[in-house]
């Protein structure tokens, strides 16, 4: 079998996307495979990172495995040298290539040209590291990943976008509830709901502008930041347009009574959540944060096993 990236969601099939979830929560109690002994594992960033970077080398070690951290100043992606020789170099060296980048295209270019299996530890298109994780953390929180409402209140971006993917694909809907302008793709949502295995494919995925109306009955209620790395002189426009979408305790109580929330991190307290929501008593943000850890050893194990 042939060396397999994984750069989005789409790269697992629906099966895998949601054996990969329950999977995680088997290595979380302790069902840990060593199957790194031996290898050395890259990890390629040119942005900044607390979970994603301390969660894959933690992770690595727990298999067996080691990693080694190369900075943007260190390689320097498509300017010091072109991704593929930076791929092809590395290729001879490690068993896997962890990248977290700017550009999908860069890093789809980077794994053309890579003789080891690549994985999208963040792009600008998508981070499905990240919705693996959420997938898991719902499981644990709901007992199952199908047939549940999950709102994500914010902007299209990569997050919602891996995340519209990966629900849609465990049989949930996802709604995305975003200002005009900022809305999650045409071409995401068709290639969603294509993934659901229910009938209804076409309300797999809703986008809607309505947040109260949103997430009335909402099992799940998720945010992220209004601006992305990358986005920063939008910062004050995104501001003015992101108004009213702030997810607070007055929002939550409109959701069920025992529904969860939901933040990647880092989060921006007084914009897209208020100061403390973190730490709110239906809040599992912490417990998303730890799951990046065991997603990720899950995901390697599906494709270094």
């Amino acid at each position: 079998m042939g060396k397999r990236d994984v750069i989005s969601i789409c790269d697992l099939d629906p099966a895998e996307v949601h054996r990969i979830a329950i999977r995680a929560h088997e290595i979380k109690m302790g069902d840990v495979p060593k199957i790194l002994g031996g290898y050395s594992l890259a990890l390629l960033f040119e942005k900044p990172s607390l979970r994603t970077r301390a969660s894959f080398e933690v992770g690595i070690q727990m298999l067996g495995g080691h990693s080694f951290y190369m900075g943007s100043s260190e390689v320097g992606l498509g300017v010091r040298e072109s991704e593929a020789d930076v791929a092809k170099v590395l290729s001879r060296w490690v068993r896997c290539v962890i990248a977290r980048v700017f550009s999908d295209e860069s890093l789809r270019k980077f794994a053309r040209n890579s003789s080891v299996p690549v994985i999208n530890a963040l792009s600008d298109w998508e981070h499905p590291c990240q919705a693996l994780a959420d997938l898991q953390t719902v499981y644990e929180h709901k007992n199952r990943l199908d047939n549940l409402k999950v709102v994500f209140v914010g902007d299209g971006n990569n997050v919602a976008r891996s995340l519209a993917l990966a629900v849609a694909s465990v049989g949930s809907q996802f709604i995305c509830v975003s200002p005009n302008g900022y809305e999650l793709d045409e071409q995401t949502v068709i290639t969603a709901c294509n993934r659901s295995p229910h009938r209804n494919q076409d309300k797999s995925v809703v986008l809607v502008t309505d947040v109260g109306h949103a997430v009335q009955g909402a099992d799940v209620v998720y945010t992220d930041v209004w601006t992305s790395m990358g986005d920063e002189s939008e910062i004050e426009k995104r501001r003015k347009a992101f108004a009213g979408y702030t997810v607070d305790d007055k929002l939550m109580s409109m959701a069920k009574s025992d529904a969860i929330f939901m933040h990647d991190m880092p989060a921006h307290y007084g914009e897209e959540v208020s100061p403390g929501m973190l730490d709110h008593r239906q809040s599992v943000v912490f417990d998303q944060a730890e799951n990046r850890l065991y997603a990720q050893v899950a995901l390697l194990e599906l494709l270094l096993r």
